[in-house]
């Protein structure tokens, strides 16, 4: 696989060497050109990497006609995001159906799904219509009792299950649609009880804006976004239903919503236009980018998100989905759906999520291969929300549908699968750090730094759901004495015991 490294600085290599600006080191040409020596490195598609558990690298000494003071080196590692490790199911253990995840902040997490009877998603279970659940045969009933948790001022109950309770809403009638859990660590759930109805049943995304939830939701299954405003999850009733939000020009849906720093809002949407969708998961290699003022209405469509559409033939082919005419048989009078036909056989993407870390902007969903169809959670990756995705890895088997959030300090992968996922963030540990000085221009390094490491950090952006603020991997040098000459020596260790490994995009040293 190839991952276009992408880094903040553009000027060549020589120009830093003779201006005021940080000496940067991003392409694979200023690797090649840079590094002295190395051991266990090596150079692919633009980034360091260890090619064992451990590496190391020095560049060449760079140099200056005048001493300068060196104020940090900054570090940034490939956006690839391979570092997942599997956890068991994310949740509540009665959540059914595809999973929705919404951070509203610190210590405020929320999850969307249907109410279910059974403790596992990916398995079907009996219909209950409140808090309570159906008790197996042979069984007695639950008594519900009186509980306390640290954080929750509100009246709650204990369940049959661990580590959940249920609010005075979660006690209230169902209503056939998405039900909502609210936890403080990720570990414990409160159930406050439906957020949308039965004809609305079909949630695809989440997203938080100015102090409300917004639902989104497909009616009829995989077609035109619709969504439910609502500034109370606690009350057991869904908030006001504002219809149509998204009028998609082509069939598919599955949408993922997320807000921009502007407050615009983004929708990520399956395209089925070029694929026979019910052969492939309901999936597309085509995704749409359309763009709101305010989430509610007014979305204009742009270039498409992911494009990994093979060759058209010209030919045109139809197709049936189940649900269209049964569920809205008024704007849907048909269930026949046209496609033009590509060869050869596509990739299938879908179910689409999305998260900013620090501008990087991904997108997560289903992946359905070409070939021998294995699906998994696929993931795509860019530097602008506005710019085409590129592809970064897969991870799990089964039909994912995905969400994704940042939360407690690090980053949850829900699945409608019996395996989630949980990752520290793109940064991969360790990185070390060093950087030597020749403070008397007769081209050797006379001081040294101590060696320290380096990683990024994230952090809630306030009003935002799925915006999250990175502060990068950044050694502080103002210790270091003047000098005409500055080397950089980096220890590349991989500690995790997943796929991923460290990755060096590019390297900046600034000065003062």
């Amino acid at each position: 696989m190839k991952i276009i490294a992408v880094s903040l600085f553009v000027l060549p290599l020589t120009q830093f060497l003779f201006a005021a600006n940080p000496l940067t080191v991003a392409s694979e040409a200023e690797w090649k050109g840079s590094i002295i020596a190395s051991k266990g490195v090596v150079i692919r598609d633009g980034v360091a990497e260890p090619t064992g558990k451990t590496g190391t690298l020095r560049t060449r000494i760079h140099n200056f006609d005048q001493k300068r003071s060196a104020s940090s080196l900054v570090i940034r590692q490939s956006p690839i995001w391979q570092n997942w490790s599997p956890i068991a199911n994310l949740g509540p253990s009665n959540l059914r159906d595809a999973p929705v995840l919404l951070t509203v902040g610190p210590d405020n997490y929320w999850m969307f799904g249907r109410y279910g009877s059974l403790h596992s998603r990916g398995q079907k279970g009996g219909k209950s219509d409140a808090g309570g659940r159906i008790p197996l045969p042979g069984q007695l009933p639950f008594r519900s009792e009186p509980a306390k948790l640290e954080n929750f001022d509100i009246p709650l109950m204990t369940t049959p299950d661990e580590n959940q309770f249920n609010a005075p809403g979660g006690l209230k009638k169902g209503r056939g649609g998405y039900h909502a859990w609210q936890s403080r660590d990720m570990k414990t759930w409160v159930h406050h009880g439906p957020v949308t109805e039965g004809f609305s049943k079909w949630v695809t995304s989440a997203e938080w804006v100015d102090g409300k939830a917004y639902i989104y939701y497909d009616v009829p299954n995989d077609q035109d976004p619709h969504v439910y405003v609502d500034d109370d999850l606690t009350d057991g009733e869904p908030g006001k239903n504002m219809g149509l939000a998204v009028a998609d020009p082509s069939h598919g849906s599955d949408a993922g919503f997320i807000r921009d720093l502007d407050g615009k809002m983004h929708v990520i949407i399956e395209d089925w236009s070029p694929i026979s969708a019910n052969k492939r998961s309901w999936d597309s290699p085509l995704a749409g980018h359309a763009v709101s003022s305010n989430g509610l209405s007014g979305f204009k469509f742009g270039p498409p998100a992911v494009d990994n559409r093979t060759k058209p033939t010209g030919k045109v082919a139809t197709y049936k989905h189940p649900h269209w005419m049964k569920e809205d048989p008024e704007r849907f009078p048909s269930n026949i759906a046209e496609y033009e036909i590509h060869k050869p056989e596509q990739e299938a993407y879908g179910d689409w999520a999305a998260i900013c870390i620090g501008g990087q902007y991904y997108l997560f969903g289903d992946y359905d291969p070409a070939g021998g169809h294995q699906m998994a959670v696929g993931w795509f990756t860019s530097p602008s929300i506005d710019q085409q995705f590129t592809w970064c890895d897969k991870i799990g088997n089964g039909h994912p549908d995905p969400d994704v959030c940042f939360a407690e300090g690090q980053f949850y992968l829900a699945t409608q699968q019996r395996t989630d996922y949980v990752s520290p963030g793109p940064w991969v540990e360790s990185v070390e750090a060093r950087v030597g000085v020749d403070t008397d221009n007769d081209g050797k390094i006379n001081t040294w730094g101590k060696w320290s490491e380096l990683r990024e950090r994230y952090d809630y952006i306030d009003g935002f759901s799925k915006q999250v603020k990175r502060t990068p991997a950044e050694l502080d040098l103002a210790d270091l004495p003047a000098g005409h000459g500055f080397q950089i020596e980096l220890k590349l260790t991989d500690t995790t015991e997943n796929k991923s490994k460290p990755m060096i995009e590019s390297l900046s040293l600034s000065f003062e």
